[in-house]
């Protein structure tokens, strides 16, 4: 059963504006939060003084003892999946997401199916320039794959269920390996513009978890080991492929901070001092999400730029963008090689064995 009533929210207190909060649980009640598009204010309570607050739109759903529904969970993630697949014969093993430009692997796909994440149910819609938020399932080569062109960050406004959800969504239409890529600042003086970086672990320092709250067993465990986030095994394919390539392609530790402001010099230098390579705005997330499910993850970073502090310049999107397409080439090769021997590993599930996806 489905009850409206209008709950208000202090002057100055965070209310959603971007579609739908992720709901909260509370006892066996489902409360769904949207704000009131007429933006009124909430009628004064004799109890206190409600100048300013807003109003909000709450749905109350009872839910059966013992149930667990949250809003981008199983149910949401398996819809979504089934509309996806619903959408193409292809049955991906493999899922890309695709940071600030680097969204070309996604036009080199045979047979592409292009689907807006606007129109995938509950699928958070990529605002960042450089994203341009469509999942497209085709072939490379022989190999099926999932491709995400763009993702959602914290800094939209999203909460970090909402920017794993995605990866949820992957791993319920079949996804084993995922490859996490991203544009990151350069900690690691060794590092330049323009270099491709395995990462090889990250520091969550973005302040949310997306697997906070009731856990479903479905998705996986309540407390997934995170020792080999970033699976050896896949790096050492890339490793193999990059030397094949001539292509030194170091491994670092990614921070992973919620932005939308560039770090100060001296977060970077505190950033380093705790073992820092790169650090970023988006992929800790995902990743947890992945590993949570039991998909293997594969990360690989572009430095587009030294972190503040290094150089004496500021930093801005433009700069990334720009070495970011400037190193499309080699990366996209270095992908393009990748992608199939990762493939040949799920197949003879040499990876992906201990997933802990239910469908």
């Amino acid at each position: 059963m489905i009850t409206n009533t209008r709950r208000c929210f202090r002057p100055g207190a965070e209310v959603p504006r971007i579609f739908e909060m992720a709901s909260v649980i509370g006892g066996n009640i489902h409360y769904n939060f949207r704000l009131d598009s007429a933006h009124t204010e909430c009628e004064r309570d004799p109890g206190d003084a409600l100048s300013g607050w807003r109003e909000v739109l709450v749905s109350h759903e009872q839910i059966p003892s013992g149930a667990v529904r949250a809003a981008h969970g199983f149910d949401d993630a398996k819809a979504a999946a089934e509309f996806i697949l619903a959408k193409t014969q292809q049955r991906p093993k493999i899922g890309v997401i695709l940071g600030s430009g680097l969204g070309k692997l996604g036009d080199e796909l045979a047979g592409p199916v292009a689907v807006p994440y606007a129109q995938i149910p509950k699928f958070p819609v990529s605002t960042a320039v450089g994203h341009a938020g469509e999942l497209v399932v085709g072939r490379l080569g022989d190999v099926p794959l999932a491709v995400m062109k763009g993702r959602a960050h914290l800094y939209e406004g999203y909460t970090a269920r909402q920017v794993a959800f995605p990866v949820r969504v992957l791993g319920l239409m079949g996804v084993a390996a995922l490859i996490v890529t991203n544009a990151a600042g350069g900690i690691n003086l060794d590092y330049g513009q323009g270099r491709l970086v395995l990462m090889r672990d990250h520091i969550n320092l973005q302040g949310e978890n997306p697997l906070l709250g009731p856990n479903d067993e479905r998705l996986g465990p309540r407390f997934p080991d995170m020792t080999n986030a970033y699976s050896s095994e896949l790096r050492k394919i890339a490793q193999e492929e990059a030397a094949g390539q001539g292509l030194l392609v170091p491994e670092g530790v990614y921070a992973a901070l919620a932005g939308p402001s560039y770090e100060t010099p001296a977060e970077i230098r505190c950033l380093r001092t705790i073992g820092a390579d790169l650090v970023g705005m988006s992929t800790a997330a995902e990743v947890i999400a992945a590993r949570h499910m039991g998909i293997q993850v594969l990360g690989i970073s572009c430095v587009t730029n030294m972190a503040a502090g290094i150089l004496d310049q500021p930093i801005n999107h433009e700069e990334v963008l720009e070495v970011a397409k400037r190193v499309q080439g080699e990366f996209l090769a270095l992908l393009q090689a990748t992608i199939p021997r990762i493939a040949a590993a799920v197949a003879s599930s040499i990876i992906g064995s201990s997933s802990a996806r239910g469908n």
